[in-house]
Formats: structure tokens, C-alpha cells, sequence
């Protein structure tokens, strides 16, 4: 192929256009949302690279100074299949999917279909295919973007060891303005392992793919970013901030079950617990995993399992068991599409009832929320030092939007919460492990210490620990047990709130991204909006939400589910002034900040 073959006449052509225009509402406001943002798609087949590709480009992105998050979405094959990975960079801290892409690479039109919903495009975004993959399917060739075509395998070829995913980075990497210098060290990093002829290669490929787009001329270019604090940004994922989290409140044991799309935080734990003396098993299954964790912690050591769906549910009997005995634990649960198996790759924030109400009985237990990717690290280790504290069990809740997106973003705050137990003392006289404090919080003893001898089980029991079926012992015992939580100070983290205003947006997990965003495009405008994301649901906070939307004349309700679970937790333990609005979307599609901003921006054009 000659210097300035088919592929960068072909892609020149289809990028050197006018600046892109906005027109009527909906193009304005997306203008104001973009603002210094661009997206990017990646997709093929497994073993294609998309993830690598995607994963670099972030990095590479990071180097430059830039923000960025990248989201994986895969179909539900355990191997191989289709894949995509979706990067958004921005000169401004990423927290939520852009309303549209900018530049799809289709590496080959592998179930194509399955992720075409996933794609939103228009007259301003550009399609590069490989030529060589055949024709273009019906789905995406009546888009508006532009086409152009890209000969990924071709150019590859030209280049000993070469890949099409790397010819893919530097084009795509040309075409937002990223230099081929910042690209290096990504690269280098991540195939160190496989030795120098590799790291070359892969660079010769990138060369490759920034001449093909050479001379192009494109308004997909971020400006280089001149911040002078790259070094605190974290580039992090959920589920990894969790295990980092839950680290650094003084989580010693972990006991799992693998489960999609859960199973990173296993995978970050595991040599990081090694280091600080920790110790993590591999449980046969999920029944396990619960109660191993409910035995090394009440033995002692702060204890953490993590899951999804089918998992929760499999381990509601013993959540219960660990509530009676009052056994401090985190079931850390990565949400996916449901019921049953369900979509495990795909996102949604349907655990939210079992999570609430899975337990059988009387059964006080805290239920938090993580509302970023970087939050997910606040929240796990506030988790663990609310379930020390309180001597019960925390079930944490994330997603997959969450959990297995990327994030480049500044570091959050350090911050104080730390495993702190009320533990008995040797020979203390008479101990009552369930003794009716004021609190409802009881010294714990560890198994061992001397004078502190007693029986703990599911069975409703005395102050001392001996199993009683009388009215007066289990009144008194679900009294404590619910006292606990009633009149413990759980300070202003229970939620995030943003803004003020006579409009309120109400919103939880994943959702509360989009709903910042729009809330900005709205102020944007000239409008108002206050958003109130709560990351503790459950003992509810009722005089605290009350308060927030006490002078509301607008409640939009907004979550990532088909039965309106949010909605309803609301409307059952809040009293809210008047009827509110909602917008329940249920997954795979994550919410997207104009859904949003549209709403609002109605909503207020009605009132």
C-alpha cells in the first residue's frame, strides 16, 4: 500500500468537514454538555483487543493531563463473543456516559447488533470500519454519521507482529489530538511482560494507524490540558476502589464465590490482602463464602464477601444469621441485569428490594450506596467501619456501570473511618455479650479472652446468650437490635446533595452521574436544581431528606429500574410533599445525562 493509500484518503475525506452545528433544542443542549468532551467506541469480536485499546487510550489520555472513564459492555458468553469498550476524555472530571459517540471503531461487525443501542450517534459523529469485515450492517449504515473506511487488518499486516487493535489507537489517538509521545508509556506498561519485540511492534502498528489519519482535520481534538495536579489523579475502577477501600478501614479476610461483575474486587484483593497479612479463600459457592466470613469475624477480624444478584440471594439466611448474632459483616454487592441469571455483564439497579427486604423477620441491617466510581472507595470503607461500629451487617451497593468502569479522576479526600469494635475486656464480671445498653451496641468478646464465655447463634437469646423463646427476652433483644441503628449519628454522608433549587432530583448508585450532569446543563440555562444521590438507604434518614425537599415544587425521581424500586422505597418510608415524577429506565442502556436535562427542562417549561 503506498504512503497515503485508500485508508488515509478514505478517513481524510470523511473527517475534513465543517465544524459541527447545533440545531434546535436538543443540539444546544447537548453543546453544553460536550463542552471539551469527546467519546470514542471500540467494538469486534473477543481476542479483537477492544478492551486493550480502550484501556490504553484512557492511559494514554491520563498522561496527557486529560479525564477520562471507560465503560465495558461485553454480550453473555463467557469467552469470546463480542465486546466494546466505551472511553469518554474530557478536560473536566468524567462522571457520567456522554449523550452521544463522536468516533466509532468497528474492528470487525461481530453480533454488531447487540451494542447498537449502545451506540448513540448523529450527523456529527464518524464511523471507521475495516474494509475488510464486509458490508456495513442495515443498523448502522442508516445512522447519520459519517463513514469512512479504515484498513485495520491491512495496514496491520505491513507491520511484523503487528495488530489492528494498535493501529486503532494511533489513529483514534491522532484524530482527539492525543501525541504519539504520550502513547509510549501505556504501551510500554502494558506489554513489559511480553518483551521488547512487542512494545515495538505495537508502536510500529500505532505509527501506522496516526499516518493513515494524517492531515485530517477534525473538531474532535481535546485542548492539552495544563493541570499541574496529574500526579493525585487516580486511574481507578469501582470495583478496585472498593477493595481499596475496605483495605484501608482495616478489612483483613475476604471469603468469595466468583461472580460477574463482581469478581475484580476478588482479583484486586487478593495480593493486596497478602501484603498487609489478610487472607482471602476462594469459597465452592456463595453459602460458603457468607459464613466464612461470619466465622473470621466473629473472631476478630473485620470480614467482607462480594457478589451479585444470584449471590445476594443465596446468602439472605445467613445475613440474618449474622443480624441475630449480632456479627459485624460487608456483603459488597455488584448489581447486574435480572431476575435470575438475568444480563451479568450488563448494568441496573434492580437488587435495590432484596437488599432492603430480603431478610426474613425483624432484621435491622444498614444498606449503602456507592454515587461514583471514586466513591465506591469512600463507601466501602465507611461500610466497614459502620458494620464494626454497630456490630451488623452493611450490604454495599454498586453496579457494573460502576463497578467495572474506569475512571480517571482526582483523588478523593483522605478520610478518618476506621474498623473499631467495642470489645470486651478479660475477666469481665458477668458478661453479658447481649446486654441492653443504652446504645444497643454490646462489647463483643473475642473468642479466647478469659471470662467472656458465651453462646452466639440464630436463636433469639437472653442478655447473657441463652437461647429463650419468652416474649419478654425476644422484645427485648429486637428492641436493642433495632436501637442500634435508630440513634446511631451517621453524620452527612448519607447522602451526596448538589445544588439548591425548587426542583429536586432524587436519585441513587449509578443514576446520580447523569443526574449531575443535566443539573449543570440546567444551571447552564439559568434554571435551578438541587440533586440528592443517597448513599445510606437503609436505616432510612427521614427527617434529613424531608428537610431537602420541605420547599419543593418539583420532585423528579431518576433510577435504572423497570418496577420503579427507588420510587417505591421513597414513597414507603419518606414522607414527600406531593406526588413526584419518575423516570425509571431499566437496563442494559445506562441513563445519559440529556434524558435528564430534557425532563427537567420540560418540566419546567410546564410549571
Amino acid at each position: 500500500m503506498p504512503p497515503d493509500g485508500p485508508a488515509e484518503s478514505t478517513v481524510t475525506k470523511a473527517v475534513k468537514r465543517k465544524p459541527r452545528t447545533q440545531t434546535g433544542k436538543a443540539r444546544s443542549t447537548a453543546k453544553a454538555a460536550s463542552r471539551q468532551t469527546v467519546s470514542i467506541a471500540f467494538t469486534g469480536s473477543g481476542g479483537a483487543g477492544v478492551m486493550t485499546a480502550g484501556q490504553m487510550l484512557l492511559d494514554a489520555a491520563a498522561k496527557a493531563g486529560w479525564y477520562g472513564q471507560m465503560t465495558r459492555s461485553s454480550g453473555p458468553q463467557i469467552r469470546g463473543g463480542e465486546a466494546a469498550a466505551f472511553v469518554r476524555l474530557s478536560s473536566e472530571p468524567v462522571i457520567a456516559p456522554n449523550n452521544v459517540f463522536d468516533i466509532m471503531v468497528a474492528f470487525d461487525w461481530m453480533n454488531i447488533d447487540r451494542f447498537v443501542d449502545e451506540i448513540p450517534l448523529d450527523e456529527r459523529s464518524l464511523i471507521l470500519s475495516d474494509p475488510e469485515a464486509g458490508e456495513m450492517p442495515a443498523a448502522l449504515a442508516k445512522q447519520p454519521a459519517a463513514k469512512a473506511d479504515l484498513a485495520l487488518a491491512t495496514v496491520a499486516k505491513e507491520v511484523p507482529g503487528g495488530r489492528p487493535n494498535m493501529v486503532a489507537l494511533g489513529a483514534v489517538s491522532t484524530l482527539i489530538g492525543l501525541s504519539e509521545e504520550k502513547v509510549v508509556a501505556p504501551i510500554t506498561k502494558a506489554l513489559e511482560r511480553k518483551g521488547v519485540d512487542a512494545i515495538r511492534a505495537s508502536m510500529a502498528a500505532v505509527k501506522a494507524g496516526r499516518k493513515a489519519v494524517k492531515g485530517a482535520r477534525t473538531d474532535y481534538r481535546l485542548p492539552v490540558s495544563i493541570g499541574t495536579d496529574r500526579k493525585e489523579r487516580w486511574n481507578i475502577s469501582g470495583n478496585e476502589a472498593i477493595g481499596l477501600g475496605a483495605l484501608r478501614a482495616g478489612m483483613r479476610f475476604v471469603a468469595a464465590y466468583p461472580i460477574t461483575p463482581a469478581t475484580e474486587i476478588l482479583e484486586w484483593l487478593a495480593p493486596n490482602l497478602e501484603k498487609l497479612d489478610g487472607s482471602m479463600v476462594q469459597a465452592e459457592d456463595e453459602l460458603a463464602s457468607i459464613n466464612m466470613i461470619i466465622g473470621a469475624s466473629f473472631g476478630g477480624i473485620p470480614s467482607l464477601t462480594a457478589t451479585s444478584g444470584p449471590g445476594l440471594a443465596l446468602m439472605m439466611e445467613s445475613i440474618g444469621l449474622a443480624v441475630a448474632a449480632e456479627v459485624p459483616i460487608v456483603v459488597v454487592n455488584v448489581q447486574r441485569g435480572g431476575p435470575s441469571t438475568g444480563i451479568p455483564v450488563k448494568s441496573e439497579q434492580s437488587d435495590l428490594n432484596i437488599a432492603l427486604y430480603g431478610l426474613h423477620g425483624d432484621a435491622p441491617h444498614i444498606v449503602t450506596a456507592a454515587t461514583s466510581i471514586t466513591d465506591c472507595f469512600f463507601t466501602a470503607q465507611w461500610s466497614v467501619h459502620l458494620a464494626e461500629a454497630l456490630q451488623c451487617p452493611v450490604i454495599l451497593m454498586s453496579d457494573q456501570q460502576l463497578g467495572q468502569s474506569r475512571t480517571v479522576a482526582d483523588r478523593p479526600k483522605a478520610q478518618p473511618h476506621v474498623a473499631k469494635r467495642l470489645t470486651a475486656l478479660p475477666g469481665t464480671e458477668d458478661y453479658n455479650r447481649y446486654a441492653l445498653t443504652e446504645s444497643g451496641v454490646s462489647p463483643m468478646a473475642t473468642p479466647g479472652t478469659p471470662g467472656t464465655t458465651y453462646v452466639a447463634d440464630g436463636l433469639e437469646h437472653t442478655e447473657r446468650g441463652r437461647p429463650s423463646s419468652q416474649s419478654k427476652d425476644h422484645l427485648a433483644q429486637l428492641d436493642k437490635r433495632a436501637r442500634k441503628l435508630e440513634t446511631f449519628a451517621f453524620g452527612d454522608h448519607w447522602a451526596e446533595i448538589d445544588g439548591e433549587g425548587e426542583t429536586v432530583v432524587l436519585t441513587w448508585g449509578s443514576s446520580t452521574g447523569p443526574a449531575l450532569e443535566a443539573a449543570k446543563m440546567v444551571r447552564a440555562q439559568g434554571g435551578k436544581v438541587k440533586v440528592v444521590s443517597l448513599r445510606l438507604l437503609m436505616p432510612a434518614q427521614t427527617d434529613r431528606l424531608e428537610a431537602e425537599v420541605k420547599d419543593a415544587k418539583r420532585i423528579l425521581v431518576v433510577e435504572q429500574s423497570h418496577s420503579r424500586q427507588f420510587y417505591r422505597y421513597l414513597r414507603a418510608f419518606y414522607d414527600l410533599p406531593f406526588e413526584p415524577e419518575v423516570f425509571a429506565q431499566p437496563g442494559p442502556l445506562p441513563i445519559r445525562p440529556l434524558q435528564v436535562q430534557t425532563l427537567l427542562t420540560d418540566g419546567q417549561k410546564r410549571s
